[in-house]
């Protein structure tokens, strides 16, 4: 029976690493888009919508690549968009269908993708579009998929998922390396692996389809009054679920923003300083890798009730909300602090604005899924990430409007846009009150 369990743990564990694999090395590299928008240009990408012009003095000419700039922030657009709005129907499929498929469509579509980049070149720059959407959409597939391995330890859950994300985002350092050895990097498989069957111990399950467990003490699932497992439909329309989509949706939009608008942002403050530029470009790309170092704090701030005695009368889930608001408040203060120094027009700065950035990227999507899984039925994890995820698409695709404001009427300084994004940030402030409130009613009912 020893043996039977350490080859178990032993399973979990080599689970963990390969996913953690994955995701380092795939799947979050299109947000790595500014080195790659780097190398793209110096190949000739859109290169066609580059103008020149005679300066205003008329005696020399000036290169204008306004429209290529729009171009590929449209593509890093329709990419990120379609990065989180399809995590609807791949919540629905994952739920139904379990992990096997939705991995088979995530490898299928990360072929894809990587195979339209290698055929492209300056000529059918347009493939960029397709290809960039196929390994957005694939990475976030593998993602959530490796998601669920959080549940194989049940006291580190939290650490596990944040950890993954980090891995997620540290990812897009990928094309850091693109941008050193341009199409030198050979294609390879992935480390898949099969959890389909069922692993038993300690009453721990894991089938890569999550169920409702119905073994659970029912006042665990207090999102229903009844005591039963609380619907779908009741766990979209719970305020829990709004504050969550308002919260992801506004800093992600931020975010957004700020990585499809930065290499046109260098080149205006390093006035058009080509090295200058590319040693920026380098210095964010390297700190993306920093990603998959900060997500486990957040892990550990959501996670440092876990083995402490709870107080009287209260159950798991309770204790678990109380500690996501630590989280839910740094992040938001995070944004706030990242978005202000994003505002400022100083080169020099935008190093801190780099570390802050990818800090608050790990702790975004780490915390949006670690909450997920602790406000909500595990049966409904696939398609409630996927909804949210999916939402806050809709709503990230005010970032092209606000480019197409920037280089038009604004001409080119991005000042106001980035003043009005910072005062809509501290809407996010809102989510972690309304936990905060809803915990402490919980208490004075209970000591009732």
């Amino acid at each position: 029976m020893q043996s039977h369990r350490t080859g178990i743990r032993l399973l979990y564990w080599l689970t963990l690493l390969s996913g953690m694999f994955e995701c380092l090395c795939f799947a979050g590299v299109v947000f790595g888009y500014a080195s790659l928008v780097f190398v793209l240009k110096e190949d000739g990408y859109f290169s066609q919508l580059c103008v020149v012009d005679p300066d205003r003095n008329g005696t020399t000419t000036v290169k204008d690549c306004t429209s290529q700039d729009e171009k590929f922030a449209l593509v890093f657009t329709i990419a990120s968009f379609l990065n989180n709005f399809m995590n609807l129907f791949s919540g629905i499929l994952f739920d139904y269908f379990g992990t096997m498929v939705t991995r088979l469509l995530a490898i299928c579509l990360y072929t894809t993708g990587t195979l339209l980049v290698t055929i492209s070149n300056a000529m059918s720059s347009i493939l960029l579009f397709p290809a960039l959407s196929c390994i957005a959409v694939g990475g976030m597939l593998l993602l959530m998929t490796n998601l669920q391995v959080g549940n194989l330890f049940a006291t580190h859950r939290s650490t596990i998922i944040t950890l993954y994300s980090g891995a997620f985002d540290s990812s897009s350092a990928v094309f850091l390396i693109i941008k050193y050895y341009t199409y030198g990097l050979k294609c390879g498989k992935s480390n898949s692996y099969n959890v389909e069957q069922n692993m038993t111990e300690e009453g721990l399950t894991f089938t890569g389809k999550p169920r409702c467990r119905m073994n659970k003490p029912k006042d665990e699932t207090d999102l229903n009054p009844s005591g039963e497992v609380a619907s779908f439909r009741s766990c979209v329309l719970s305020w829990f679920f709004l504050w969550q989509l308002l919260w992801l949706s506004i800093m992600q939009l931020r975010h957004y923003l700020f990585i499809g608008t930065l290499n046109p942002m260098l080149i205006r403050l390093a006035q058009n300083d080509a090295n200058l530029v590319s040693r920026y470009t380098n210095a964010f790309a390297l700190t993306q890798l920093c990603g998959v170092l900060c997500s486990p704090w957040n892990g550990l701030i959501l996670d440092r009730h876990k083995g402490k005695p709870r107080s009287p009368g209260e159950t798991e889930r309770e204790a678990d909300l109380r500690s996501s608001l630590l989280s839910l408040f740094l992040t938001a203060l995070q944004c706030l602090l990242f978005s202000l120094c994003a505002s400022i027009p100083s080169l020099p700065l935008q190093y801190f604005t780099f570390v802050l950035q990818v800090i608050n990227r790990s702790f975004i999507y780490g915390g949006n899924a670690a909450f997920i899984n602790i406000a909500f039925p595990a049966c409904h994890f696939g398609k409630l990430y996927g909804l949210v995820m999916s939402m806050s698409a809709v709503i990230s695709l005010l970032q092209y409007p606000c480019f197409a404001l920037i280089r038009g009427p604004l001409g080119g300084d991005p000042f106001y846009v980035d003043i009005a994004l910072t005062l809509i940030t501290l809407v996010v402030f809102i989510h972690p009150l309304f936990v905060f409130i809803h915990c402490k009613k919980i208490a004075q009912h209970r000591r009732k």
